[in-house]
């Protein structure tokens, strides 16, 4: 999903399968090869291009599709290029989604929570594959606490009446969530600079800090970070601390410096887009000045810097670990959240307002018993000026709902995965008879899709939906309705300053109209019609407005330092698939020496218990005794490990050889004995409690007692025991 990505793949490719014929299709949507490489955007437009009638990407272009990063961007519109091309699919991503709304796994057809296979961060950290992070958990008052004006000496109270809040009054309190947000306090910042200058990883014989990042909040925040260094250093301004992100001019060029071992700048402040995807080895610290609360984007952030790098402290010495410093409490909120906040993804705008329009007209074409609105709500009074009729109303909805759906291009490869939808709903007469089912394959099928209806500006489009929003919640007489109508009149009261722009001042009427209580008195959806389309070409001109930036100058206080672990690297990845991975491990072990005894029923030595524990414990499948004991419980590993490899049939066959003396028992006893043989060869372990329980009782209906004399019942009940003495 970014430039920066693609072309630092296509490198990789050069470098390792150069006869692979790698092609960038971002710099070269032409070149020939066996390897294709692309943004989603650019795949899209590719795909949608027709010359000479035919796609340069046929559906059957590629025997297999890689999706890289395939925890992001996969869950809208983006998700069509995968349906499109008829290939094998392949996702990789450190970190898969298991939300409702952006299941990694459905994507593939998977069980949500088990991938078709796992290689998780402990396990390549323990394979010399990845380098294990040290994180310190770095007391930063303000960032933690946030700032309380009764808290402040006199000196401190008199200088935050005396910083700029713009036009409003002192605040008595900043909380922890809005400092470097918008208060930026010059000594919060500094403390952390010494702190990190002064502990972070240093190369060049402990000269000079390693390549590093800071996860800054917002731009504002990168920038002052910057500010503050180049104060503090002015020898290396400049050129030392650069801000990369997507604000700044030729951010890629950055990147590319911030890769080179020697080169500067050797500490970037990024917002977002150094946080996934960007492989630079050298990176030996990471700054967590920003809280966290996505545990997908948080581990993708600490992967950032668990690359190898070979010589990195000098010959023969390898990088072997890198220092993250948290100033957030990021590693502590994890530890006790485990999964994190859960985030959803917005739907895009004009899909939601297309689904919000047929809401509307449904509502509007309810049977007046039926509507929740009453038919009050539904009509006007005579002199309201325009859109005075329901019935206007519903024409308007069903022409723009038609007019989209009758725009949209039949050739357009996304279109065409519901073309008989879109065919069907392009015909006017269908709209005049919208049924239940209708409305829904409109809402499933259609809404959504892309038209070629002229692009409108963002902000009409913006201010439709919250007019459609306005007008369902007044029908439905929902309290939200009250939230919404505020948010007109403050457009309204931010436009009517706007009189010496033409357009603006001939609605001036209108828009003071809108801010008096007479205005909403009765109001009713075709009057909210009429306001939308008077007003919808003037949001562009209201001016975005920019939250007060506050610069502090009061003294933070910093505390030592301490040591953190974050409990699970996983995320997405449940259970069932730990178990999977643990249970096929054993499995495919079943000719070890401790297991094999098990499988042949032959009691286990100390030493045999040992080492089944010390391979079963030690083995990177199972990471570690208390992982297993925290998956499986505290049952004995013996039986468990049996449980998994069976107990090999001839064995069982000769503790029961007595019992399959068919002239001494009937068929049926003989058939009771075979279905315990089959019970252990399967699970290695049978119960004299489950001899009482189908399918056991199939045989007779009190099962063992039912099927056996007293005395012959004890003699099985006594062999059983022996497959419980597993040690000797």
């Amino acid at each position: 999903d970014r430039v920066a990505l693609v072309k630092q793949a296509h490198g990789a490719f050069k470098n390792f399968l150069p006869d692979a014929s790698p092609v960038n299709l971002v710099e070269e949507k032409n070149g020939q090869g066996r390897v294709y490489l692309s943004t989603y955007p650019t795949m899209m437009g590719l795909i949608d291009q027709l010359e000479d009638g035919k796609r340069l990407f046929g559906v059957g272009h590629f025997d297999l599709v890689i999706v890289d990063e395939a925890h992001r961007s996969v869950y809208q519109k983006y998700g069509a290029i995968f349906q499109y091309f008829d290939s094998y699919l392949v996702g990789l991503t450190a970190t898969p989604r298991d939300e409702v709304d952006r299941d990694t796994y459905h994507l593939f057809g998977l069980e949500t929570g088990v991938p078709t296979d796992a290689y998780g961060m402990n396990e390549a950290i323990a394979d010399g594959f990845l380098v294990p992070p040290k994180a310190m958990s770095v007391p930063l008052r303000f960032v933690r606490e946030g700032i309380k004006y009764n808290e402040l000496s006199d000196a401190e109270k008199e200088h935050w009446e005396s910083l700029n809040w713009g036009d409003e009054d002192p605040p008595d309190e900043v909380s922890a969530g809005e400092i470097n947000k918008f208060l930026f306090n010059e000594d919060t910042v500094d403390k952390m600079l010494r702190h990190l200058m002064e502990n972070g990883l240093k190369v060049d014989g402990g000269d000079r800090l390693g390549k590093t990042i800071i996860f800054a909040v917002n731009q504002k925040h990168a920038e002052f970070i910057a500010d503050r260094f180049d104060h503090h250093y002015p020898h290396l301004k400049g050129s030392f601390a650069r801000v990369i992100t997507h604000s700044v001019k030729y951010a890629q060029s950055l990147i590319d410096d911030f890769s080179k071992p020697a080169s500067t700048p050797h500490i970037a402040i990024s917002v977002d887009m150094l946080d996934t995807g960007i492989d630079v080895p050298e990176v030996l610290n990471l700054v967590f000045f920003k809280a966290v609360r996505s545990k997908v984007k948080f581990l993708q952030m600490i992967g950032r810097g668990t690359r190898l790098c070979k010589n990195l402290f000098g010959p023969g010495q390898d990088k072997t670990e890198f220092y993250i410093f948290d100033f957030c409490q990021n590693f502590e909120y994890f530890n006790e959240n485990p999964a994190g906040a859960s985030s959803s993804v917005a739907e895009p705008l004009g899909k939601r307002l297309f689904k919000a329009r047929l809401d509307l007209l449904t509502l509007l074409r309810a049977p007046a018993s039926k509507s929740t609105a009453g038919a009050t709500a539904l009509t006007a009074d005579e002199s309201t000026p325009a859109y005075a009729k329901t019935a206007d109303l519903q024409t308007t909805l069903t022409e723009q709902l038609h007019g989209e759906v009758a725009a949209m291009n039949p050739d357009n490869f996304i279109v065409r995965t519901e073309i008989a939808h879109v065919q069907r709903f392009a015909d006017r007469k269908v709209w005049d008879t919208l049924d239940d089912a209708a409305v829904g394959q409109l809402r499933n099928h259609v809404a959504g899709l892309p038209s070629q209806q002229e692009s409108e500006h963002i902000t009409a489009r913006l201010f439709d939906l919250l007019c459609v929003n306005l007008q369902l919640t007044l029908l439905r007489k929902e309290k939200s309705f009250v939230k919404l109508r505020e948010r007109v009149i403050e457009i309204a009261s931010r436009l009517e300053p706007l009189s010496n722009v033409p357009a603006v001042k001939a609605e001036l009427a209108l828009l003071q109209e809108v801010q008096t209580e007479g205005y909403w008195e009765g109001i009713t959806a075709p009057i909210i019609e009429h306001l939308r389309r008077h007003v919808r070409g003037l949001v562009k001109f209201i001016e975005r407005q920019a939250g007060t930036i506050v610069y502090s100058a009061l003294q933070d206080e910093i505390g030592e330092s301490s040591e953190v672990v974050l409990g699970d690297y996983n995320t997405g990845i449940n259970l069932a698939q730990y178990r999977k991975k643990v249970e096929a491990f054993i499995r495919a072990n079943a000719n070890h020496v401790a297991i094999a005894k098990l499988r042949l029923n032959k009691p286990l030595t100390q030493t045999d218990l040992n080492e089944l524990e010390r391979f079963v414990f030690e083995a990177p499948e199972v990471e570690s005794r208390d992982r297993f004991l925290e998956s499986y419980g505290d049952k004995p590993l013996p039986q468990f490990t049996r449980s998994l490899v069976g107990l090999d049939r001839a064995a069982a066959q000769q503790a029961f050889a007595r019992f399959l003396d068919g002239s001494r028992y009937s068929s049926q006893q003989i058939r009771f004995v075979e279905m315990i043989i089959e019970k252990l060869t399967a699970h290695g372990e049978v119960t004299v409690g489950q001899l009482y329980e189908p399918p056991f009782t199939a045989i007779h209906y009190e099962g063992l007692d039912g099927a056996f004399a007293p005395a012959d019942a004890d003699q099985l009940c006594e062999v059983l025991e022996e497959f419980q003495l597993l040690v000797a």
